[in-house]
């Protein structure tokens, strides 16, 4: 539940940050959704966020985020990976 809180937190912050779906900004979404899983909190931070001035309750909020999925159980993991391949295959098809 904590990672679910997390999310509905972030989320939004991010959409109405980056804002939602313009363009490069898309990318950054998509990009962010990618490394979420696999990369690091400080990768959030520099690659898809780094262009952005992110307040530091917003990074501490990435941050509990990232925790939050590495948190999870391998399988919940390779599940979570799963279901973004899916989607983001959807994206591209579109």
């Amino acid at each position: 539940m904590k990672g679910r809180g997390a999310l509905l937190l972030v989320a939004p912050t991010l959409l109405c940050t980056c804002g939602w779906p313009r363009g490069r900004t898309n990318e950054v979404f998509i990009d962010f959704l990618q490394t979420l899983p696999v990369g690091s909190a400080e990768e959030l931070h520099e690659r898809p966020l780094g262009k952005y001035d992110v307040s530091t309750d917003a990074k501490a909020a990435v941050t509990e985020l990232k925790s939050c999925i590495d948190g999870l159980q391998p399988m919940h993991k390779a599940e979570l990976v799963k279901l973004l391949v899916q989607v983001l295959g959807s994206q591209d098809d579109a």
